[in-house]
């Protein structure tokens, strides 16, 4: 919270963005401090056979779900997601209306969650009933991620998921959203959901696997904190973090509002995030 007040004051154009990201940190901070450690101990055999299949490890069952807090959480994301302009009124209306009929908020996220995780082989474009609006995944992510987090804090610590080759998460199947380039050099992972981290390739893409540096653009900003690596394949691009010269560890919070101005320069470059 400290270095989202500091980035305010530092980079004034993106004071809506830093309060917005205020308001959701601060939400869902609340909310995971009430979240208890799940027990997750898969079977050994299942285990091999989902990372054989590059399926990852949380089923909608392991995660430690209280429908109460979800419900609040849901209505709470999709209001300050509305307040800071985020989402379209119609949208925020009809989100809403999800979260207040109670018998069909748990069958959707169920739903949804199969369908993106990949779990148990979903299909993605089964994810939202017909009709629902495109920012609901936004919003079920951003409710759900301090429940899946303590997911993430459990299996982060499994010394197996270090031969996790692929380019969704294995804790939840969800797209890297963010990168950190280690003091080794190594580059990790950040899921966009869980906040799980994994190892990759330094210039491999997780969207398409595209592997010749020669079609993987990189740029940095002027002080070497941040990175854009860009594929030139899929036109799909990731921002990172440097940490070999840093000063502290990365703060997704923190550094995926600081790199918004990168954002802007991958777009007019022609790639899509």
């Amino acid at each position: 919270m400290v270095e989202l007040k500091q980035l305010k004051t530092t980079q004034p154009e993106l004071a809506d963005a830093v309060d917005m990201q205020v308001a959701l940190v601060d939400m869902q901070r609340r909310v995971q401090a009430r979240v208890p450690l799940p027990w997750i101990q898969p079977d050994a055999e299942w285990l091999s056979r989902q990372q054989a299949a590059g399926r990852p490890l949380v089923r909608f069952e392991d995660i430690p779900l209280d429908w109460t807090d979800f419900r609040l959480t849901f209505r709470q994301t999709a209001d300050i997601l509305r307040r800071y302009e985020a989402l379209e009124p119609d949208d925020h209306e009809t989100i809403l209306a999800f979260g207040r009929d109670g018998n069909s908020l748990e069958p959707l996220v169920k739903q949804w969650y199969a369908a993106t995780s990949g779990v148990d082989g979903g299909d993605a474009r089964e994810r939202a009933p017909e009709g629902a609006p495109a920012s609901l995944d936004q919003v079920l992510v951003l409710a759900i991620r301090p429940f899946l987090a303590r997911c993430a804090e459990v299996l982060m610590q499994r010394s197996d998921l270090a031969s996790w080759s692929h380019g969704h998460c294995p804790i939840c199947g969800w797209e890297p959203d963010f990168a950190v380039v280690m003091p080794n050099g190594a580059r990790r992972l950040i899921c966009g959901r869980c906040l799980g981290q994994w190892a990759f390739g330094a210039f491999t893409c997780p969207f398409c696997s595209n592997d010749d540096r020669a079609l993987v653009t990189s740029f940095a900003t002027r002080d070497g904190r941040y990175r854009v690596y860009a594929c030139d394949v899929c036109r799909r691009y990731l921002k990172a973090y440097d940490a070999r010269n840093a000063s502290r560890p990365v703060m997704v919070a923190v550094d995926s509002i600081a790199t918004l101005p990168l954002d802007a320069a991958a777009m007019q470059r022609g790639y899509v995030g």
